[in-house]
């Protein structure tokens, strides 16, 4: 890798240590879990209904809803 570390690299190796703790890094990814599931989910969710919505939507004609809707 190196040179040895000496007497003084090793003292500041140990006192850095304590920046690579689990609980101080990777934090935004464990925050919230199962936000991403839901997000995919979620997704697939509006594009299946956005999909199911062109396809089942009635025609449009003018002539029919303007002749109910006069007096």
């Amino acid at each position: 890798m190196g040179k040895p570390l000496g007497t003084t690299g090793e003292f500041f190796r140990r006192r850095d240590e304590w920046r690579k703790h689990p609980m101080l890094t990777n934090q935004f990814r464990h925050a919230f879990p199962g936000l991403g599931i839901a997000v995919v989910a979620f997704s697939i969710y509006c594009v299946g209904e956005f999909a199911y919505n062109k396809m089942s939507a009635p025609s449009h004609s003018t002539s029919s809803v303007a002749a109910s809707h006069s007096h």
